[in-house]
């Protein structure tokens, strides 16, 4: 059971983690947005907020916000394992890897087989080079790829090094597969989804994305964002 939120008597500056279950729709950067505009509105006029980990619009879960001297935790705090668990579609890929863009190509389905998929996300384990998705935040000459991608460009996107440490198939109903993945920082679940895919001589795309755990911080300990926002803005002034 979740400990009621109390955010009474804090000092902000001081250093405060906020575990977030960021909402649907929310990018990470409109959440640490809005925190710091209700900051200021309480009187912590010059408070640093950031977070530690991006989620994509599309995806839910653990989002990590640091505020004031806990900003300094970022870099640490970002570079821990996360866990995630995600729906994949088999047979169709979109631009974007994921929902928010429409199906540009299908592919067939009917070769694949549970042990098909079970052998796929074998072969995708351990540590390996990744390519980001075009449609991500990932810099190109000091603009962000999507910036570039929206625009019409030609984006030619340099792979990283990633670990997936755990792919676990949790459900199995085609055309639609539930995974969960424990994973290095800096990996894309849309590209391992679109990686799935192929392995199958096939295509993919991710359908939903929840982030379960961020190091050691849990869903269970997290307070929806709503919830909290409720609870800052019920603060007295400084």
């Amino acid at each position: 059971m979740k400990e009621p939120i109390d955010l009474r008597g804090l000092n902000f500056e001081e250093g405060y983690i906020a575990v977030l279950d960021k909402p649907l729709r929310w990018t990470s950067t409109d959440v640490v947005r809005k925190i710091k505009f209700t900051l200021r509105r309480l009187g912590y006029r010059k408070i640093k907020v950031g977070h530690a980990g991006t989620l994509d619009p599309l995806a839910t879960g653990i989002l990590l916000v640091c505020i004031g001297r806990a900003t300094k935790m970022v870099d640490a705090l970002q570079a821990e394992e996360k866990e995630y668990v995600a729906d994949v579609m088999l047979g169709a890929t979109t631009p974007s890897y994921d929902l928010e863009h429409p199906v540009d190509r299908t592919f067939p389905t009917e070769h694949i087989t549970r042990e098909k998929v079970l052998a796929a996300l074998s072969s995708l384990t351990g540590e390996r080079l990744q390519e980001p998705p075009v449609y991500s935040a990932k810099k190109i000459d000091g603009t962000r790829a999507y910036e570039l991608a929206r625009a019409g460009e030609e984006v030619t996107m340099r792979k990283a090094t990633v670990n997936i440490y755990e792919l676990e198939l949790l459900e199995y109903d085609l055309p639609r597969i539930r995974i969960r993945v424990r994973c290095s920082k800096g990996t894309y679940i849309r590209s391992l989804a679109r990686e799935i895919g192929q392995a199958l001589e096939s295509g993919a795309h991710l359908t939903s994305l929840r982030r379960t755990r961020s190091g050691g911080f849990t869903l269970e300990k997290a307070f929806e964002f709503e919830e909290f926002l409720k609870k800052l803005e019920e603060l007295e002034t400084k």
